[in-house]
């Protein structure tokens, strides 16, 4: 080999798998990715421990060959290899849920993984020919049946290289755009002139990108957060720290940033190529998104052509925006989301939500499927929403009813699938007599054994049902039974399981994740450095904990850029949220507090409540006094944010405080809901916040065993499991506010216990300074704060 020679390297797996695929998407085929559950590793180690001394297990394998201009490493590692008189065999074992009778031949591509390290095996012992042995086993029933051939090595090389000679293009392409961007990114500097604190913010990721380490960073709004972010992982990826960036986060405008931060940078001719994965159902060109050949005519043949598609568009566009990403597919005929995913594969930066990398069900397999690791940066924005967004991820759930809906819709047509679901409901039913409320439970192994006898039957059924309507209910329990078994098989101490007997009478048995920071680990392990980022992460311990489980993390505090008396901070001590305070006259001072606020100062303002019903007693109060103070008070204009609101409802909504008012203009909001981060209103389109209440969740089993859960650690169960995360959308409500170096505004936190001090350590450093009011002082104290800045002054904010 020339040492000389650039290296790109590629797994087996990823190999055979992008080459050799072909045909249809459909969504019908249930085991979709099945080899590749938690469960098939228990499997492959029983099996692989059974085979006796002449059975090496996990021989790692690499093959290299030198094409023109670099050097390609194939590489993996066979499950196992025997040695045997007759010659030397290759194993791949493959654990399926299907009836094992069923299967005729192996599957293509999980013959080629075989056949790839047969030939490197051949290769680097000199063997003139090879056997390969295909072992499938039935997870469920342990049965196994294999598949045996021989090849001699000439036939092995000459498929192995028309297989490698199919990749070696795209390997080709992949050197030579590295050498484009990076030679760009040496010429990019930073955008704009540095803020106060932005150049440590900076270089802080930079060095943690270096270290490969991860950083937690407070960064209160107007630091510029993406940018600071962004530009070292660019700079980092320019200095060969990393080969791929994953932005990710929770809210679609945060993603259009994010996006907007690297075109930024685009300006100064960075060559990156940039893509912002959009779900399914959003980018579908289909009326219903419905993947099957038979529905969809982009899906028919998907495979055939989504290869040409891709490497058209990334040889000829450096722009992967939602427009081209579109008009490439519909050339193409092809998925508009598959092709996207496809073509996240050749991105330098990927912009996506939360559960495209941690999400066990829904992750991208290419960079984070079992086996897969890469050069990858992570930049984590509104961090403080992964905690919660973790426990769903790696949660799982079955109800009693489920099971036996199924059972009564296939009683008649489905003898053997009728007995495993009525065994899966005995389970459950006396699990349903020993619950009175809800029960912890140390384990549920016996369920877990009985819902693996179940997922045989249910993919057999699947397989074989040609009602489509049946089909689709089945196949919801399938996916819900398939989620339970592998969420048990990652059981740790980070778990509760508990049964619960709900309010509406069903029945259900939960595996809950309080701490999900050991299952988001295995997913970070997969890169090498990880930036969490938030203008709401405090406290920063809360968060260190539920998101790493590593003692070295990096924590910074950005400092606001904003000057402390552009902000007027007002703790009202006169109104509380708590349940045995809530009454019409409670109701109605808060209302009260609203009409001072809009006399105080005409402009827009947000008040957010810690409940839709909490925001409307509050409401109709509002009408009362507007009714009873006269005309002036009926020239305030309002909005009420609705329960269910579109898309078109929420632009419309935002769209008013965008508007010119003669008078004030106040929006009804809900806390913790879509108005309460991630909108941009600055300057005199929002200059007051009205917080009503602690915003702690309502008490719930979940929330109750969270406390418990912590408590028993040692810390304050209460603030992990009501305090911080209510805080946190406190936190989130008055960022709305002060977003420029010209905003000025106020804001009110209406609840007596704002003054209590475990309340007051989560407010951030820039609220060290704070005025305590009465409903009746509250209009004096904020008529003051605006009359402090004089006609004349640059505020943008005088009348």
């Amino acid at each position: 080999m020339d040492k000389e020679q650039p290296l790109i390297r590629i797994s087996v797996r990823n190999l055979v798998e992008f080459v050799l695929r072909s045909g249809d998407i459909d969504n019908r085929a249930a085991g979709v990715d099945r080899d590749a559950m938690l469960l098939g590793g228990k499997i492959h180690r029983k099996l692989q421990r059974k085979m006796g001394a002449g059975y090496q297990a996990e021989v790692p394998l690499k093959h290299e060959v030198t094409c023109q201009g670099f050097t390609l490493s194939v590489e993996g590692r066979a499950d196992g290899v025997i040695q045997q008189k007759e010659g030397v065999v290759i194993d791949e074992i493959k654990g399926i849920f299907r009836d094992i009778n069923h299967l005729e031949e192996p599957v293509e591509v999980h013959l080629a993984q075989a056949k790839c390290y047969g030939y490197i095996y051949a290769y680097d012992h000199g063997l003139m020919e090879i056997g390969i042995q295909m072992t499938y086993c039935n997870l469920e029933t342990e049965e196994i049946k294999r598949f045996q051939s021989v090849y001699t090595f000439e036939t092995m090389k000459a498929w192995f290289f028309d297989v490698l000679g199919r990749y070696e293009k795209w390997a080709r392409y992949q050197l030579e755009w590295k050498k484009k961007r990076d030679g760009s990114i040496k010429q990019v500097v930073f955008p704009f002139a540095y803020r106060e604190g932005q150049k440590e913010l900076a270089s802080s990721v930079y060095r943690t990108l270096l270290r490969k380490k991860k950083l937690f960073i407070q960064a209160p709004t107007g630091v510029g957060k993406t940018i600071s972010t962004v530009f070292p992982a660019v700079k980092a990826v320019g200095e060969g720290l990393g080969e791929k960036i994953f932005y990710l986060t929770a809210k679609t405008i945060t993603r259009t940033v994010a996006w907007q931060a690297f075109e930024t940078l685009r300006e100064q001719c960075l060559r990156m190529k940039v893509i912002v994965l959009t779900a399914k159902d959003k980018i579908c060109f289909c009326e219903e998104t419905n993947c099957n050949p038979d529905a969809c005519p982009y899906a028919k043949g998907h495979y055939d052509r989504v290869n040409d598609a891709v490497y058209e568009l990334i040889t000829t566009s450096d722009e992967l925006n939602r427009e081209i990403l579109e008009e490439q597919a519909k050339k193409w005929r092809v998925c508009p989301h598959e092709m996207s995913l496809d073509v996240s594969e050749w991105a330098d930066a990927i912009i996506c939500d939360y559960n495209y990398v941690f999400d066990p069900n829904a992750h991208l397999r290419r960079f984070f499927g079992e086996g897969n690791k890469g050069e990858y940066l992570f930049l984590i924005d509104e961090a403080h929403n992964l905690v919660e967004r973790g426990r769903k991820m790696y949660s799982a759930e079955i109800y009693k009813e489920d099971f036996l809906k199924i059972k009564k819709l296939v009683k008649l047509r489905d003898e053997r699938l009728t007995e495993r679901l009525k065994d899966c409901n005995s389970q459950l039913l006396a699990l349903k007599r020993d619950c009175e409320g809800y029960q912890v439970l140390n384990s549920v192994s016996h369920v877990y054994l009985k819902l693996m006898s179940l997922m045989t039957e249910l993919e057999r059924f699947l397989e074989e049902c040609r009602e489509e309507e049946i089909r689709k209910e089945v196949l919801e329990l399938y996916f819900t039974v398939r989620r339970f078994l592998n969420i048990h098989d990652g059981l740790d101490e980070n778990y509760l399981i508990y049964s619960e007997l709900e309010d509406t009478g069903r029945f259900k048995v939960c595996l809950f994740c309080v701490n999900p920071a050991n299952c988001l680990k295995e997913y970070l392990d997969k890169g090498n450095s990880t930036v969490f980022f938030s203008a709401t992460l405090l406290p920063i311990h809360y968060y260190r904990q539920l998101l790493s489980t590593t003692k070295e993390d990096y924590a910074i505090y950005a400092q606001s850029p904003f000057e402390p008396k552009n902000r007027l901070l007002l703790l009202g001590m006169d109104v509380s949220t708590k349940y045995t305070r809530r009454s019409r006259q409670m109701y109605r001072r808060y209302a009260r507090y609203l009409l001072q606020v809009a006399y105080a100062k005409a402009g827009n303002y947000m008040a957010f409540f810690p409940s839709y019903q909490f925001m409307e007693e509050v409401y109709e109060e509002f009408l009362e006094l507007l009714k009873e103070e006269g005309k002036e008070a009926q020239e305030i204009e309002y909005v009420m944010q609705s329960r269910h609101m579109s898309e078109e409802a929420r632009e419309i909504f935002l769209e008013n405080f965008g508007e010119a008012h003669p008078n004030s203009f106040l929006g009804f909001c809900v806390m913790g809901g879509i108005f309460s981060e991630g909108i941009d209103l600055a300057q005199d389109k929002l200059i007051g916040a009205v917080i009503v209440g602690t915003g702690l969740p309502q008490v719930c089993r979940e929330r109750e065993l969270l406390k418990s859960y912590f408590d028993g650690l040692g810390y304050r169960g209460f603030d992990y499991a009501y305090l911080y995360p209510g805080m946190n959308k406190v936190l989130q409500s008055a960022g709305r506010v002060i977003r420029t170096d010209e905003d000025r505004g106020v804001i009110l936190l209406l609840d007596e216990r704002f003054s209590d001090g475990r309340y007051q350590e989560t407010f951030p450093r820039e609220w060290k300074e704070y005025g305590r009011c009465t409903v009746d002082h509250a209009a004096g104290q904020m008529k003051e704060f605006w009359e402090s800045f004089a006609v004349g002054q640059p505020t943008g904010r005088t009348e």
